[in-house]
């Protein structure tokens, strides 16, 4: 594994053309994706400024230009119309070099539209020539031209009662009310996870700090919370987090968590009041920093997407100099006391050919390098197993047990193993049992949806050549079609 130096990692980009040879080598990998987004080079990772405007989707990732580090942080924007096929504009915001109050890092947050232009909130990592952190909340406004302008000053800094772990504005507007909520992730000073919340009737200026959120049954819960929101969806309130750096039964030693608690959220108390536990948003490997779309016209509903991927560990791409990628979109529903999360249904135009299950002496089928798998599953145990060798041997396993009615996926079996000690199986009850699984593969991720959104395992795996077979054990009714790109592949900063 490359050992990066400081300098390195937190060089400034002067010139695109720095890194052409870096995209022409990479490009070449047999893991760049086919219909999800993933950096032109370098390292991607949080979702930023998810939003809808001018009859476009805008979405922004974190992105590190120079190789699969978490370095200089940028912006990259990408638009869509339809949130199945994807265009790149290019790098939108970019650190300021020197004493800027960004100078190390424009780190995660998000966005709001008024009138034309789009307003961009993202924490400023700002580093002194002795390396200590301040964390600033920075504003930018970006017109229908596509340029970002800065504003000159920070919203605010970092409030002292709490370390300067403090990060990824999220902007609130609640139906009704002029009044805009900024809730941002931090740590108080005995190293306890929380959320601040600041409100404003502007968006550009005139901030105040309300006070700590308070989530009761939550108060000792990670040492962290990254990427906080409040979703208000179909009727209820929903709190997504990442907590970090403590350990859920059933997810091996990882240390960071992408989930939600649902219940009712007081503005004026500033408490959200649980009714339940907190739920993994996602049962795979690698899921984290899941933004839902502000601006969305329905009520009933969020669109989400997250990286598809974790802090604190590596990948197999990273010795290419590339790494992460992005999730397919999903649509959000309460269900209960749980979240229900689709594809959407625009992603069946994504849907090139349809291919016939014929299977080999082994009783295996050819598993396409982008597809779409359907299962219709009746009563009784399904065994499937994705990415084998030719003999049916090896791979991914999904199993379904109708005695303990429970399903696991286990990625134990693949040639390139990584991150063992996050864990390689994954296992969730299902009470209902199994009716139906839809799985999208690409070339190095797997994202499996159960009973219609009851549960979602997302992966990242990076199958040899030898490993593109499958087979399938028990009573099903099975589909398959080939995918389209849905990205175009370009040099494009």
């Amino acid at each position: 594994m490359r050992e990066w130096t400081r300098e390195e990692k937190y060089r400034y980009l002067k010139d695109p053309q720095e890194l052409k040879d870096l995209y022409d080598r990479i490009s070449k990998s047999a893991y760049r994706q086919t219909f999800h987004n993933q950096a032109v080079t370098g390292l991607m990772n949080d979702p930023n400024g998810f939003v809808w405007h001018d009859n476009r989707w805008h979405l922004f990732y974190q992105w590190c230009p120079w190789g699969a580090v978490h370095g200089l942080k940028h912006w990259y924007h990408i638009i869509s119309k339809d949130l199945v096929t994807w265009k790149n504009l290019g790098v939108c915001l970019l650190p300021d070099q020197e004493d800027g109050y960004d100078n190390k890092g424009v780190y995660s947050g998000s966005a709001m539209p008024i009138d034309d232009k789009i307003y961009l909130y993202y924490t400023g990592n700002h580093r002194d020539a002795d390396w200590t952190r301040h964390a600033y909340t920075c504003l930018a406004r970006l017109g229908n031209d596509g340029w970002p302008e800065k504003y000159p000053l920070p919203l605010f800094g970092a409030n002292p009662d709490y370390t300067e772990h403090q990060r990824d504005p999220k902007i609130i507007r609640i139906p009704g009310s002029d009044t805009y909520y900024m809730i941002i992730g931090a740590q108080t000073k005995d190293k306890r996870g929380c959320a601040l919340v600041y409100s404003s009737e502007d968006l550009q200026h005139g901030w105040t700090f309300l006070g700590e959120m308070k989530v009761p049954g939550f108060e000792s819960f990670g040492d962290m919370w990254e990427c906080p929101s409040v979703e208000h969806i179909g009727g209820r309130d929903v709190l997504l987090l990442c907590p970090q750096h403590l350990t859920i039964p059933g997810r091996g030693q990882s240390q960071n968590h992408n989930g939600y608690i649902i219940g009712n959220m007081d503005w004026e108390t500033l408490t959200f009041t649980p009714d339940g536990q907190f739920h993994v948003l996602d049962f795979g490997f690698d899921s984290y920093a899941a933004a839902c779309a502000n601006n969305l016209q329905d009520a009933d509903k969020a669109i989400l997407i997250a990286w598809m991927g974790v802090p604190d560990v590596s990948y197999p791409t990273d010795e290419e100099d590339w790494a992460g990628c992005l999730t397919l979109p999903r649509e959000l529903t309460v269900r209960g006391r749980r979240l229900i999360q689709q594809p959407l249904p625009e992603l069946k135009k994504l849907r090139d050919e349809k291919l016939p299950f014929t299977a080999n002496e082994a009783g295996c089928y050819a598993l396409p390098r982008a597809a779409e798998v359907e299962l219709d599953c009746r009563k009784g145990d399904v065994s499937l197993y994705l990415f084998t060798d030719e003999a049916g041997k090896g791979g991914l396993s999904i199993l379904y047990s109708e005695e303990r009615k429970e399903i696991t996926v286990d990625r134990s079996g693949m040639r390139t193993r990584f991150n063992e000690s996050e864990g390689e199986s994954r296992t969730r009850p299902l009470e209902n049992g199994l009716s139906h699984l839809r799985i999208f593969v690409d070339s190095s991720s797997i994202e499996i949806f159960v009973n219609d959104g009851d549960a979602v395992f997302t992966s990242r795996i990076f199958p040899t050549k030898e490993e593109h077979f499958f087979r399938i054990e028990g009573d099903t009714f099975n589909r398959m079609w080939t995918l389209k790109p849905a990205v175009k592949e370009q040099f494009l900063i």
